[in-house]
């Protein structure tokens, strides 16, 4: 396996997980106008298909 060709594969997926996450939540703040007060709790969930991958992540965003 080539590392570099697989750290740089690896983050561009993440970079792309990262951005588009950020863009469905905050249009979805936007949307149902979910700003000022509160906590939005979020999930991420991710899986690796043909494998057993299930990895879950919980949080809460301030919406202060």
């Amino acid at each position: 396996m080539d590392d570099d060709r697989f750290n740089q594969s690896l983050r561009r997926f993440l970079k792309e997980v990262g951005i588009t996450s950020q863009r469905e939540i905050e249009r979805l703040v936007r949307e149902r106008d979910l700003g000022g007060d509160g906590k939005l709790r979020v999930q991420m969930v991710l899986t690796a298909e043909g494998t057993d991958l299930r990895h879950q992540v919980d949080g809460e965003i301030d919406l202060g």
